[in-house]
């Protein structure tokens, strides 16, 4: 007869542990309890934001005294004036908003083919490769990917040097808007790929050899039945791409040498270089309004893609 401790798994009898542990300290009695128990955590940090966005607001409706650097006792809608009626704000605002729709439209563009033809070659080594090539940008943070940007593309850089050696003279590649457009599109391309895979994959390949079948080209295919398709996962996509691309401060601050400044950055400044936080707080309450704004139209419009949870079906 086999020992009873050598046929029981190790990993098992640890198990069972844990399982007498949770029972001793949650009893059966209370298991219709066990989900409130596991949305705590959750729960936790909901509240957490929700007590940080209430600071955040408070804190917009007092103006700074300059001559003191206290702020007001009492709440006035100052900032929101002074932030509506200068023109830098309505600058940094307009070119945040402009570069995240542009960069979404592009990554787009970039990851559809991407995924399609990684979900869909019948090469194993070619698609392992484009899952590497994939993944390989989450283990260099974004700040160290921008300053890799700043040693390819700067004035004495690769690109420079190659265009040099054609008598090309030096390009002025960095510190300008379309640097930090290409930082962010390099930047949102794989969690925009991640996004659309599974879309990709739970279209069948079945439909798209019927298509063919029936006489409808590559083309027609793509636009007419893969595409529409895909509509979830493109939809699920843009918006992680927009809400990024939107509040994003490196690619900003590093690519854009700080003439290129998108509304994290502007807020950045207020409370870190001016110690102006009433007025950053407006600005964060801005952007918080006009990312919410965004989500909502696109959401009214195209609804959530894969980012819905359940079934709308009645």
């Amino acid at each position: 007869m086999r020992n009873y401790r050598s046929s029981y798994p190790t990993t098992w009898r640890i198990m069972d542990v844990f399982e007498k542990a949770f029972a001793a300290i949650w009893p059966k009695g209370r298991g219709k309890y066990t989900p409130y128990l596991m949305l705590t955590p959750a729960i936790v940090l909901v509240g957490t934001l929700v007590v940080g966005l209430l600071y955040i607001g408070d804190s917009s409706l007092r103006t700074l005294d300059r001559s003191t650097f206290q702020f007001s006792d009492y709440w006035t809608l100052e900032n929101y004036t002074r932030a509506f009626s200068e023109s830098f704000t309505a600058t940094i605002i307009w070119r945040s908003l402009l570069g995240a729709m542009i960069v979404t439209v592009v990554t787009l563009c970039l990851a559809f083919p991407y995924a399609y033809i990684m979900v869909r070659t019948p090469k194993a080594v070619l698609r392992k490769f484009l899952l590497i090539a994939l993944f390989l940008p989450f283990f260099i943070g974004q700040v160290v990917r921008a300053y890799g940007w700043l040693i390819i593309l700067g004035n004495q850089g690769m690109v420079n040097d190659v265009l040099g050696l054609v008598g090309v003279e030096p390009l002025r590649l960095l510190f300008n808007y379309p640097a930090v457009l290409f930082g962010l599109v390099q930047y949102m391309l794989p969690f925009a790929v991640l996004m659309l895979a599974p879309a990709m994959t739970a279209i069948p390949e079945e439909i798209e050899a019927a298509a063919g079948s029936l006489g409808a080209s590559w083309i027609k295919t793509m636009t007419h039945v893969v595409i529409p398709m895909a509509r979830p996962g493109l939809v699920g996509a843009g918006l992680v791409v927009l809400t990024l691309s939107l509040t994003d401060f490196a690619m900003p601050a590093i690519l854009g040498g700080g003439s290129q400044d998108f509304i994290a950055n502007a807020i950045y400044d207020q409370f870190f270089r001016t110690s102006d936080q009433g007025f950053g707080a407006s600005l964060a309450i801005i952007l918080i309004a006009l990312g919410s704004v965004l989500v909502g139209v696109i959401f009214t419009v195209f609804g959530a893609g894969t980012l819905e949870l359940g079934s709308t079906d009645k």
